[in-house]
């Protein structure tokens, strides 16, 4: 009776692992592809626009895509920033600021892109996030960080004895070549004291 058991469930076990084999086959059929979503895309490079623009308003920054394509999409962007000093065209997604930017008041903002169907107000592509960066100018002078530096030196000192350390900083952009290096100058006195680029 065992033997016939064993012979039995012989015969069963390749019924059973064609069976499976049949059902992972089903579930890779080329017909489910038509079922497959889409995928969609934003589209754009990264955005910015240099501060204290003397153009006339509003100046172009960038421009925002979507791979949607739809008679009805419509382009719209959030933020804080967002329909007061940056708007966008619905149609072409062309982003405009309407105010001249400082970057030393704000470096860059953050704001989100949306594309939706303009009839039913329903989103088309999820929402994306985009950063707006103000490329620096060199619009400021170099300011001591105090009001007066003492300094003193005892008589008879040899040539080149430090006197004082005095300190300017600029706030212009420091990884923009030159727009916040300082160098210091004696403008009066200069026949017996001289001074280095470090002050």
């Amino acid at each position: 009776m065992s033997h016939l058991i064993l012979l039995f469930s012989l015969f069963l076990a390749p019924v059973f692992a064609d069976g499976g084999s049949q059902k992972s086959t089903q579930n890779l059929c080329p017909n489910d592809v038509s079922h497959k979503r889409q995928k969609r895309d934003w589209i754009w490079n990264q955005m910015h626009i240099k501060e204290e623009i003397d153009t006339p308003l509003p100046h172009h920054v960038g421009k925002i895509t979507s791979s949607v394509r739809s008679n009805n999409a419509k382009y719209i962007i959030t933020g804080e920033y967002a329909n007061t000093v940056f708007q966008v065209e619905p149609t072409s997604g062309d982003v405009y600021a309407f105010e001249r930017l400082d970057r030393e008041k704000k470096a860059e903002y953050e704001l989100t892109a949306l594309i939706i169907d303009k009839t039913n107000n329903r989103s088309l592509e999820k929402p994306s996030k985009f950063i707006i960066k103000v490329y620096d100018i060199n619009d400021n002078a170099p300011v001591f960080v105090q009001k007066v530096f003492n300094g003193s030196v005892p008589e008879m000192s040899p040539v080149g004895t430090s006197v004082t350390k005095v300190t300017a900083v600029d706030a212009d952009d420091p990884t923009v070549s030159g727009h916040a290096t300082v160098t210091y100058e004696v403008t009066t006195g200069s026949e017996y004291f001289t001074i280095d680029d470090s002050g």
